[in-house]
């Protein structure tokens, strides 16, 4: 099997999330992937330390999706691909299927292991099965959920070639661009640790309690749907199935009553731990961990035992 991987990168690295894309490929390649970037690259970007032995490097960073599909589509032509993988984010949930349509490829979003034979594997109904998603066309695109795979570290590094091919002009103008962890934090769909809070918080003037337990596990924080929208918290931090996906390895809820839209949204994470004063709160029957209290008692003292530690 052929396979080139599209790898994300920000300020020359590999993103976590490209670099579980790229172990992916490297795993169903059999150790053969290549993988293709743009933008400014810091020696391999990382990329080697997955198994990928070869980066092909546009060196002019685009953000145009057309653009990225043009210079994908060009680089799968190069290696003869015929399996291309993405990352299961808002690029590559643009990139991927018009790749899918130039290389008249079956097209599987968000798979979470490793195929079956021709059966790609995806959850369904929010997380609550598991679908095999049969491909029979010569050439497959899929797209990786964002800690499903993990990032399976080999060692060694890649080799970079200089790709160069027509994308033509790009279609996009950015007059203004402000990252929205500006503070430093970890996107929520890298994020291992996640600190999130709902209405049980009361205010958006008691969100400190939530940042300074985030500050102790170095976690990234969130917020349930109602919060965002009652402009308490950004909406980029609304976590759910109307807002991000997220799988960390900790996720601690806090004030939230876990309906069910917000479960779809986290219930893949790997422990959860709820912290709520209802005890018949339905998170509960999630939680791999709760606590029976006040969230506003809980939080200092569970910030304050975290911060001992170190």
């Amino acid at each position: 099997m052929s396979v080139l991987v599209y790898v994300p990168i920000k300020e020359g690295k590999a993103t976590k999330a490209g670099l579980e894309a790229a172990s992916y490929a490297n795993a169903i390649s059999g150790g053969s992937a290549t993988a293709v970037v743009t933008g400014n690259l810091d020696g391999d970007g990382g990329i080697g330390s997955v198994g990928i032995g070869k980066v092909l490097a546009f060196s002019e960073s685009l953000v145009d999706n057309s653009q990225i599909a043009k210079l994908v589509d060009a680089a799968a032509s190069e290696v003869g691909a015929n399996t291309v993988v993405f990352t299961a984010n808002l690029e590559g949930g643009a990139v991927a299927p018009r790749v899918a349509i130039r290389l008249n490829a079956g097209y599987v979003a968000g798979v979470t292991g490793e195929p079956e034979g021709s059966n790609f594997p995806r959850n369904v109904f929010s997380g609550k099965a598991k679908a095999l998603v049969n491909v029979s066309t010569d050439k497959t695109v899929v797209s990786v959920t964002p800690n499903a795979f993990g990032i399976k570290e080999v060692g060694g590094s890649a080799s970079v070639d200089s790709f160069s091919v027509d994308v033509g002009e790009s279609k996009l103008l950015i007059g203004e661009f402000t990252p929205a962890s500006a503070d430093g934090s970890v996107p929520l769909p890298e994020a291992e640790r996640v600190v999130s809070a709902g209405r049980g918080l009361k205010g958006p003037e008691n969100w400190g309690i939530v940042e300074d337990l985030a500050r102790a596990l170095n976690a990234s924080t969130a917020c349930s749907r109602p919060v965002g929208d009652m402009g308490w918290r950004p909406h980029h931090e609304h976590v759910g199935q109307t807002g991000v996906t997220i799988r960390p390895d900790l996720y601690i809820a806090c004030g939230i009553s876990g309906a069910i839209q917000h479960l779809a949204g986290v219930n893949q994470s790997k422990v959860i731990v709820v912290i709520n004063t209802d005890p018949e709160a339905p998170f509960f029957k999630a939680a791999d961990y709760g606590i029976v209290g006040d969230v506003f008692e809980v939080l200092p003292k569970l910030t304050e035992a975290i911060n001992s530690l170190s």
